[in-house]
């Protein structure tokens, strides 16, 4: 067995040595070839269009060299590129969910309605986009969770895009006591947003009426931000709502409830009962 070996690598020693120059030197060409490919996609259209030509090149390359080295050592070609075919239209039968998942992966490139960068919300996943590729989309959850989302689900469900536009505005209720003014509640929190550095001037801030509740007159205070300043926002401008509030001595009532027990009836009599402590032996 060991003099066979020996044997075969005295027969195909160049055939050896130029596998490895293949493999050692052809690889790491290969590699940075298509990271400059990518840098140069991106610069010029999307992240994710340079994401797919890296892999494209990387892929293709890799089976290119793999082909080269096993020419290289004598295999026939002809025959495990006929056993490739076969196997490849098994594979192509069985897997129809992949063949779908690929044309959604096409139509998401075409049209674009998110890139890699992108904070997208798919149903109760909500996440940064890592990459968009052929058959899924990864995101990464703020609580730093990989999540991979089929590309025929993105294509068949409906998906909230955070990041598309540059600004974004904030909703947030508030209920105030009936005995406060609304124009003075109005003008306090348009102060509010004034004094809050990430809120925008323009668009405005506003203030909407939504009516009456149970325990409160109830408000929408609308502010607008960059989007990449979103969850600042958020905590900030509820704790500016809330100290200012409290400064103007402005009441957030909670829930109230009263009984009543008709006209005609007497009220109710309260007795305060006071219980005495047992005396301890």
């Amino acid at each position: 067995m060991l003099n066979t070996l020996l044997l075969w690598i005295q027969s195909h020693g160049s055939a050896l040595v130029k596998s490895c120059l293949l493999l050692f030197l052809g690889w790491p060409i290969l590699r940075v070839m298509a990271g400059l490919s990518k840098r140069t996609v991106t610069r010029y259209t999307s992240l994710q269009t340079g994401q797919l030509v890296y892999k494209l090149l990387l892929y293709s390359g890799t089976f290119l060299i793999v082909l080269m080295v096993l020419r290289e050592l004598g295999f026939k070609l002809t025959a495990l590129l006929g056993a490739a075919g076969i196997v490849g239209v098994a594979v192509g039968f069985a897997s129809q969910t992949s063949l779908s998942n690929l044309i959604s992966g096409l139509f998401l490139l075409g049209e674009k309605p998110f890139q890699a960068g992108d904070v997208l919300q798919v149903g109760a996943t909500l996440g940064k986009v890592v990459s968009i590729d052929l058959l899924s989309c990864k995101l990464q959850t703020f609580d730093n969770k990989f999540i991979r989302i089929p590309n025929e689900n993105l294509i068949k469900t409906e998906f909230t895009n955070m990041t598309r536009y540059p600004i974004r505005r904030y909703d947030m209720d508030i209920g105030v006591a009936y005995k406060e003014d609304i124009e003075r509640i109005i003008a306090v929190l348009k102060d509010v947003a004034d004094n809050n550095p990430l809120c925008l001037d323009e668009p405005e801030p506003i203030v909407v009426f939504r009516g009456f509740g149970d325990s409160s007159i109830n408000f929408t205070f609308g502010v607008w931000v960059v989007s990449g300043h979103y969850v600042d926002l958020r905590n900030t401008i509820a704790h500016d709502v809330k100290t200012r509030f409290d400064k103007e001595g402005i009441e957030i009532p909670f829930p109230h409830r009263t009984l009543y027990t008709g006209s005609v009836t007497s009220p109710m009599p309260i007795q305060m009962v006071h219980e005495k402590a047992p005396e301890s032996d």
